[in-house]
């Protein structure tokens, strides 16, 4: 195995361009668990530690632009007013020890639908940035997941950044796994509202072969509210309403059994982080609204 080690992402892209089988590695968490257990004999290996701007990020008016080896704890730390709901995900990622070296990028270029990052990601409409030598395109989220642990760059492109909007209204995360910490998750559940566009969107993890949306359940909810007036009133959810949210969202799974949970279990467990993740963000909801209406 040979240890690639560009000082600049120029220099990285030239040797992904030369050497498109290398595998990139930045914070290693998950590429050095699949080499310690023999996964994967790579027959090089792409160190990007050193290419400074993949551990920055950037805060426009409209959107944050995340370096892809920015640390989950860097995002905790400083971008949970823009991006809450990758904050709260990133605050189940693993251990302290893991939090300080994963990041966005690694999530992105393994693809596993047990990825934390995912249904965040998903749930806020983000865009990953790819570059080759070729050039630079943006691949939206929806378009990213080609299949289990496969996505869609090029064998010469890297991931580079993260394009993600700034939150407009309440965010949500919430997980399912066998303990509380240093786990994969069983089942995952992510819910973004979107005041401005009067939309919903969704990431489910973990209970398909790729990350997915719960579509049906985005355009149930929008619709619902529109109908109901809700954006305006910030009125209370009717419990159907609610009930039938959680239904549509399980009904977007495609899960397995396995050692973690059955399918019959992660269809039942997205279906209650549904409901109760739309609880959580529509009293936020209602409670930013109050406080506009009396300033």
């Amino acid at each position: 195995m040979d240890f690639l080690r560009p000082a600049t992402w120029e220099e990285a892209l030239a040797a992904k361009a030369a050497h498109p089988s290398a595998v990139p590695l930045a914070g290693g968490t998950d590429v050095m668990v699949e080499i310690n257990f023999d996964h994967r004999r790579p027959a090089y290996l792409l160190d990007l530690g050193r290419v400074a701007d993949l551990a920055e990020w950037e805060t426009g008016e409209r959107t944050v632009r995340l370096g892809a080896s920015v640390p989950y704890t860097k995002i905790m730390e400083n971008l949970r007013a823009e991006l809450p709901g990758l904050a709260l995900a990133a605050h189940t990622v693993a251990s302290p020890q893991i939090r300080n070296r994963g990041g966005v990028g690694g999530n992105l270029g393994t693809a596993s639908p047990a990825g934390d990052a995912h249904p965040a990601l998903l749930a806020s409409g983000a865009e990953v940035e790819a570059e080759s030598v070729r050039g630079r395109r943006m691949i939206p989220i929806d378009a990213f997941y080609r299949g289990v642990k496969r996505n869609a760059l090029e064998p010469d492109e890297l991931i580079r950044a993260v394009h993600i909007p700034k939150a407009t209204g309440p965010q949500q995360f919430s997980k399912v796994g066998t303990r509380n910490a240093m786990v994969i998750a069983v089942c995952a559940f992510g819910l973004a509202l979107h005041p401005d566009a009067r939309t919903v969107r969704t990431g489910i993890g973990s209970a398909a072969p790729t990350p997915v949306r719960a579509r049906a359940a985005e355009e149930f909810l929008a619709a619902a509210l529109e109908e109901a007036g809700l954006w305006e009133s910030g009125g209370p959810l009717p419990p159907s309403l609610v009930r039938e949210f959680g239904q549509l969202a399980a009904g977007a799974c495609n899960p397995i059994d396995d050692v973690r949970g059955s399918a019959a279990y992660r269809r039942h467990a997205v279906g209650v982080m549904a409901r109760r993740t739309l609880g959580w963000t529509w009293e936020t909801y209602r409670g930013q609204e109050r406080s506009t209406r009396c300033a």
